[in-house]
């Protein structure tokens, strides 16, 4: 586990003091990078500072972006946090889990861990940019977490995890960026449109199945333009076994 290939997105945050205790909460757990849906000068910087302590520079080297796909387009992957569970959501991993899945991506790429508005979480749309879950278990009488408290416990997994392996174990290739992977994606509902396997209406959800799917596998660059050929090749023949006919 490489924990400074470990990013953490925070959507939408409305509390400054908040913003200032996922800092703190960070800190605590070798964690630096954290960027922000949203604007810099939205947020009061004495009150980030207050609850920050010895983690302001956490804040002060803070990225701000306009979306969570602006933000971990250099990712591998993006895990989005949720207890809400519904239909499109897949199998939501727990925390030891997703420690688990990404400690041998972070060794050779980025992952991003996405943390939702302190009222709302984040909507469907916002999960819909995300490549997995991720839930943290509570009582059901009182499910709903403070957001520093929910980085606190998604970041000490993590933690935890780089403590035990010790050391850095490669995986022997690195993996494509989410922005890279978008190419791959875009090339296989290509191909597949062609041959006539889904209708237009159908092609989004393909996609994010797709996205899901590979980024969850970390492929390398070799291997996405190896999967590219494989599904422009399928669709080649295809139109031409149709021509023929």
């Amino acid at each position: 586990m490489n924990l400074s290939n470990v990013v953490i997105i925070l959507c939408r945050p409305e509390e400054s003091r908040n913003v200032g205790a996922v800092c703190r909460a960070m800190a605590n757990n070798g964690l630096k990078n954290l960027r922000i849906v949203g604007k810099k000068q939205d947020f009061d910087e004495e009150r980030v500072r207050i609850l920050a302590i010895h983690a302001a520079p956490i804040w002060e080297k803070a990225e701000f972006f306009d979306s969570i796909t602006d933000a971990s387009k250099d990712c591998v992957l993006c895990a989005g946090t949720t207890r809400r569970r519904g239909k499109k959501r897949g199998k939501l991993l727990l925390p030891e889990e997703l420690s688990e899945t990404v400690s041998p991506i972070t060794n050779d790429g980025k992952i991003a861990v996405v943390f939702g508005n302190e009222r709302t979480g984040l909507e469907e749309e916002e999960l819909d940019e995300c490549t997995m879950g991720v839930t943290i278990p509570s009582s059901a009488e009182f499910g709903s977490l403070n957001l520093s408290h929910a980085v606190q416990i998604i970041s000490y997994h993590l933690f935890r995890k780089s403590l035990e392996e010790g050391k850095k174990i490669s995986r022997g290739s690195v993996p494509v960026s989410l922005e890279r992977l978008d190419k791959t994606v875009r090339e296989i509902a290509d191909s597949l449109q062609k041959i006539g396997f889904f209708k237009v209406t159908g092609r989004p959800d393909m996609e994010k199945f797709w996205t899901d799917l590979l980024s969850r596998a970390a492929i390398s660059e070799s291997e996405a333009a190896y999967i590219e050929k494989v599904f422009d090749k399928a669709a080649g023949l295809a139109g031409k076994a149709k021509t023929e006919n």
